[in-house]
């Protein structure tokens, strides 16, 4: 028998013309109760037996994200300032299935990685490009995805927020809610109809700013009567109806796509549309091929994505955080999850360009 675990935190107004998401699945036997299957996802996986994963692995699994899957993002009231600017997808997030029942502000504090909030919530959403940008940050080798396991390993002291388990879902003492990573805890390019969303105290969803790849810009789409909510934060002119992401940054991963044979900057709209970015309306053609790029470099001999340029510096991201690899780096936790550090040009080591190629 097979019970479906995320029916009591479902959307109660799912669209109809969408497939939901896969529900989260664990075998239901006399002696495992709902408790005894929560309580397996709050104590670290350790090496089973050796005819598998642990079973609380198989559960998690079962919880995957396909194109066009909505992902959510909680964030800080910094954090909305740094998107903003032009901060990209990165670290720790969840369907948006699994936590659309969550408003108490205990809860969103826990899905914001412990970087504090007021008595208004705030969020990054997404529609999810393709399942190869994310992985299950498992504490071990599960299939073909790779170990996190280093995270659990971490000092409370050089940590930020909750601690990470390694089963893939988050500590909370009532619910189940499994999370993921971006891959490499690596930036993700930003898709077309990604929003910056606010929550009143009485839990109202109000769409704040919505992303316009071509312009590279938040539009804002609050009224008046919303202006409160953002009231805590200085950083943001509440008159200004475009905030510019800068076109020179150097930092993140970009979508590159090909139409008749050669490469141009392309933009992603899951689940259906990915064509070449232009603000012409004439030349946004569909692409034929459609990847992720991101630089990668070694540092010390660790590997880390390439976060940021700025002169002769380069902001390395590691790609698997553990005790070893922070220290020697001298690595700062920014958020839950995602350790960066500074390094002089000259010493960092072949850094490179990764593509993650997407099956159209």
């Amino acid at each position: 028998m097979v019970a479906d675990l995320g029916a009591d935190i479902a959307p109660r107004h799912a669209e109809a013309v969408e497939p939901a998401d896969d529900p989260l699945l664990a075998p239901v036997t006399p002696s495992m109760t709902w408790a005894s299957v929560h309580a397996t996802t709050q104590v670290p996986l350790r090496p089973g037996r050796r005819t598998g994963p642990e079973p609380v692995a198989v559960m998690r699994r079962t919880a995957t994200i396909r194109r066009g899957t909505k992902m959510i993002k909680l964030l800080s009231d910094r954090q909305v300032v740094a998107y903003l600017r032009g901060r990209l997808p990165r670290g720790f997030c969840y369907r948006w299935s699994d936590v659309a029942g969550l408003r108490a502000p205990d809860e969103l504090d826990l899905l914001t990685g412990g970087l504090g909030r007021g008595e208004v919530g705030f969020a990054l959403r997404w529609r999810a490009v393709d399942p190869a940008d994310y992985d299950i940050p498992f504490s071990l080798e599960v299939g073909d995805r790779p170990s996190y396991r280093g995270l659990t390993a971490i000092s409370p002291h050089h940590r930020v927020g909750p601690p990470v388990l390694g089963t893939g879902f988050a500590p909370s003492q009532h619910h189940l809610i499994p999370e993921f990573v971006t891959a490499d805890l690596a930036d993700l390019p930003m898709p077309a109809g990604t929003s910056l969303v606010a929550f009143a105290p009485d839990g109202t969803e109000v769409s704040l700013y919505l992303f316009l790849p071509e312009q590279r810009a938040w539009t804002k789409m609050f009224g008046p009567q919303w202006r409160h909510l953002l009231a805590g934060i200085t950083d943001i002119p509440l008159d200004q109806e475009y905030l510019q992401v800068p076109a020179d940054q150097a930092e993140g991963s970009t979508l590159v796509g090909q139409f008749h044979g050669q490469s141009y900057p392309a933009l992603a709209d899951p689940p259906h549309e990915f064509r070449v970015l232009a603000k012409v309306r004439a030349a946004r053609y569909p692409v034929d091929t459609l990847a992720r790029r991101t630089r990668y470099a070694t540092w010390r001999g660790v590997e880390c994505t390439v976060a940021g340029i700025e002169g002769g510096w380069y902001r390395l991201r590691l790609c698997r955080p553990d005790p070893d690899s922070v220290s020697a780096l001298g690595a700062e936790c920014v958020e839950r999850g995602v350790y960066e550090a500074w390094a002089i040009a000259s010493e960092v080591a072949d850094p490179h360009d990764r593509d993650t190629h997407y099956t159209l």
